[in-house]
């Protein structure tokens, strides 16, 4: 499986659009109920000046549930951080009111967190509720913060504490060594005591003095709360200590009430904030928000300790206009996209999550060196799929860095076993090392599954069967038994790579050999892809004892869509991310496929496309395979 949608869990519209009299403003309207997400600017409709905006919000289930991209990070679902892509996926929405043409949005992440509502209406604008354009929640809260003496030792008049108050002021507190510390003031001392406790209380004394601030201690501890509740209070602390590391703080948070700045407040940094461009308007929104999502992990991973360009909460996105049609003096209106209440399963507001799943194992596609290729393109990588009752586990033994030693042998004499010394093999220093040119180092893939990459050059009389043999231990192993702790033996039939005269162009025969027409929406299903020529002719002997023969494709993709409308609910994935690209092993291609995906009591078709290195461009089969997915529940 290489793409797993997570629908927005909150979504509202907000606006300080005028109400039908021109005269009010709908500043405290919530549109948070509505299955419709509205983004606009308008300029000049009350007077020859006045500007009106509508901004949309939007939350993922990011860190917060057992189904959230943390857990299914966690449970090896979905791989690390540079190994996948996450879209922010928004579908527009047709309606009969004016479109804008040729504008930008910007995404972007909100800085603190707010709450959805139950309003609804979109054109009077009477529902008030929570989030709005002036408020993020009803609750209203002060923001805190947090300062810990580490090593008053190492703490000294070098350590300087800068606390951004609610309304900008900046608050600065400087180490001292003299036991007094001055306190009230907007710059001033706090003394390095005799322990980090009371170096602590000392800080503690020294901001709770401050008109804008107060603070309390326990132990080391010290918690610094701004006066005035709200958003605003979400600021900045920062610590300057060249001598080490014996204070440390962690920036505001937790703020509530009203927004810093009235339309919502988001992130501006590059990482965290991207665009969209509208030729038509009728455009949906598909854009790569991945370095703000693993901002978001990470502040799951510490805690929300680390509030910083690498560390973010898991606040959500706004989309707006961007700034440059918001202040424009001509109107935007109206840009629809459907809102997560929509009765439309797969036009729900979603980041989708895209890898390269694909273990290409050419343990049935195995070549000896040759001339006739590059040193890369002689590398053969074969796997080994560690399974315990059924699940793919990873092996205890294997070192912290997840290597695993494989070594390759001739036949016994009935070529049944390995046996002998293990080949020499063509040694690179990157997975197989010259002076130890007898042994492979192979790595950890993903859960339970390893592989190892190594070429090898024929004798002069060509082995029909070689075995690989996977270990732990010495990497210098040089026979068969050898190695300290045996993990699995397979084979391999080798050939040889020969030029020829004339370009191939290959048609192929498909046909999924598990095939069902009916799956759950609970489960995920592996369909596995027969290939063979078009122009295969067997003889009256090899149709008699042999089937066809195995033409495994090295570069396959998959198309999903949905028969009654022809739409695509996933697309050949064959450009950068490569989603879609099959898996291949001995009994040819194959591929996961997530069933909850995909809206129950509706037929689906699969279509294939491969790589054709001959034309240099992908080629659809002909092919259509149909099932339906049935709910679960109706079981």
């Amino acid at each position: 499986m290489a793409v797993k949608r997570y629908w927005a869990q909150s979504d509202n519209t907000i606006t300080n659009a005028f109400e039908e009299n021109l005269t009010t403003r709908a500043t405290g309207s919530n549109m948070g109920a509505s299955d419709i997400l509205e983004v606009f600017s308008i300029y000049a409709q009350a007077s020859s000046t006045s500007a009106e905006k509508s901004r949309a919000l939007l939350k993922f289930d990011v860190t917060a549930s057992t189904n959230s991209i943390q857990s299914d990070r966690t449970a090896g679902t979905i791989p690390a951080s540079g190994s996948v892509s996450f879209y922010l996926r928004l579908f527009n929405a047709p309606h009969s009111q004016t479109l804008p043409k040729n504008f930008t949005m910007d995404v972007a992440a909100v800085s603190g967190s707010w709450e959805e509502g139950n309003g609804l209406d979109m054109d009077a604008y009477r529902d008030k509720d929570s989030s709005n354009w002036v408020n993020a929640s009803d609750t209203s809260a002060a923001a805190t913060a947090t300062v810990t003496v580490v090593d008053y030792n190492e703490a000294g008049a070098s350590n300087s504490i800068v606390v951004l108050t609610t309304d900008g002021t900046t608050v600065t507190a400087t180490g001292h060594g003299s036991t007094t510390t001055t306190d009230g003031s907007d710059s001033g001392t706090f003394a390095i005591a005799t322990s980090n406790n009371a170096t602590a209380t000392t800080i503690k004394n020294f901001f709770d003095a401050h008109a804008k601030l107060s603070a309390t201690v326990t132990d080391a501890v010290v918690t610094i709360t701004q006066a005035t509740a709200g958003r605003a209070g979400n600021t900045t602390i920062t610590n300057t200590d060249p001598g080490g590391t014996g204070i440390t703080v962690t920036n505001f948070k937790a703020g509530a009430g009203k927004w810093a700045n009235e339309g919502g407040d988001y992130y501006t940094d590059t990482s965290s904030s991207f665009s969209a461009s509208f030729d038509t308007g009728t455009e949906d929104i598909e854009v790569d928000i991945s370095s703000l999502v693993e901002q978001w992990l990470s502040s799951s991973a510490n805690s929300e300790d680390d509030f910083d360009m690498g560390s973010k909460n898991d606040d959500g996105v706004g989309v707006y206009n961007s700034s440059t049609y918001e202040s424009a003096a001509r109107s935007y209106y109206t840009k629809k996209f459907f809102g997560r209440g929509t009765e439309f399963f797969f036009k729900r507001p979603c980041i989708e999550a895209r890898w390269d799943s694909a273990t290409k194992d050419d343990r049935g596609t195995f070549f000896y060196s040759s001339s006739l290729a590059t040193a890369d393109e002689n590398l053969n990588t074969i796997y080994f799929y560690n399974y315990f009752r059924g699940q793919l586990r990873n092996i205890p033994d294997i070192p912290t860095d997840n290597k695993i030693h494989v070594s390759i042998f001739s036949g016994s004499s009935d070529d049944s076993a390995p046996a002998g010394s293990a080949l020499i093999l063509v040694g690179d220093n990157t997975h197989v090392r010259v002076a130890a040119n007898t042994v492979i180092t192979g790595g950890l893939v993903s859960t339970g599954i390893y592989s190892a990459s190594f070429a090898a050059t024929a004798a002069a009389t060509p082995l029909n069967t070689i075995y690989d043999v996977w270990f732990s231990g010495s990497d210098t192993v040089t026979d068969s038994t050898g190695a300290s702790v045996r993990y699995h033996t397979s084979s391999i039939k080798p050939e040889t790579l020969y030029g020829s005269s004339i370009a191939p162009a290959s048609e192929y025969v498909s046909s999924i050999t598990n095939f069902k027409s009916v799956y759950r929406d609970n489960e995920t299903a592996r369909f596995r892809i027969y290939t063979r020529q078009k122009d295969w002719s067997p003889t009256i002997y090899t149709k008699a004892t042999a089937q066809a023969e195995v033409n495994i494709v090295e570069s396959g993709s998959y198309e999903i869509y949905r028969v009654v409308d022809d739409l695509k609910i996933v697309s050949y994935g064959t450009g950068s991310d490569l989603h879609t690209q099959m898996s291949i092993d001995t009994s040819g291609s194959y591929f996961d496929l997530d069933m909850q995906m995909l809206e129950p009591g509706y037929m689906y078709g699969i279509k294939f496309a491969y790589y054709n290195n001959s034309v240099g461009s992908w080629v659809e089969q002909p092919e259509t395979f149909k099932f339906r997915v049935e709910s679960r529940q109706s079981e």
